[in-house]
């Protein structure tokens, strides 16, 4: 019994918290990215009819994770404020960097994901399924660029939080 109260009675830093949010957040998109498109693209789903349903179901469901973990990391740093030495030494940059990765988990749920879900259905099941449509390149593009900078100030971020932590202990 005092086992399951001493980690009660352990509380969590903001630090942690954010590094959690971050690591998660970071290695369930490169999964995302790297292993289950290609695999999914690998095994032709993606030229069935049904494949833009199934698609906005897994982003529909992967961006409020990610709107969730944005909350978490922009809700930990304003917690930090003050308190921590990443705050002081680089406080309006993390803050501003927070709010993008919020920005960006926002501009991917309510934009992109409906975009290119409603480019990709097929509303003709008589027409086979030839190539991606012309206006879906360009969203593709898009969605690599918001990816490539949410890794990068995602992984800066998560260096800072490192550093922090360790000049903590």
């Amino acid at each position: 019994m005092s086992a399951v109260s001493g980690l009660i009675s352990k509380r969590l830093s903001w630090p942690t918290i954010t590094m959690f949010a971050l690591g998660f957040w970071l290695s369930s998109s490169l999964i995302l990215d790297l292993v289950i498109m290609p695999s999914l693209s690998a095994a032709g789903m993606m030229s069935q009819s049904g494949f833009a349903a199934a698609g906005y179901s897994i982003f529909s469901i992967f961006n409020r994770v990610e709107l969730l973990c944005a909350g978490l990391i922009l809700t930990s740093l304003l917690a930090l404020r003050g308190t921590s030495n990443l705050y002081r030494h680089v406080r309006r940059w993390s803050i501003f960097f927070s709010l993008l990765l919020l920005a960006i988990a926002l501009i991917y749920t309510y934009i992109m994901t409906p975009q290119m879900s409603g480019l990709a259905v097929q509303l003709n099941s008589w027409e086979p399924v030839n190539s991606m449509p012309p206006g879906m390149v360009q969203m593709h593009e898009g969605y690599w660029l918001l990816e490539t900078i949410k890794l990068a100030l995602g992984t800066l971020m998560l260096g800072w939080c490192y550093r922090d932590q360790r000049t903590l202990a």
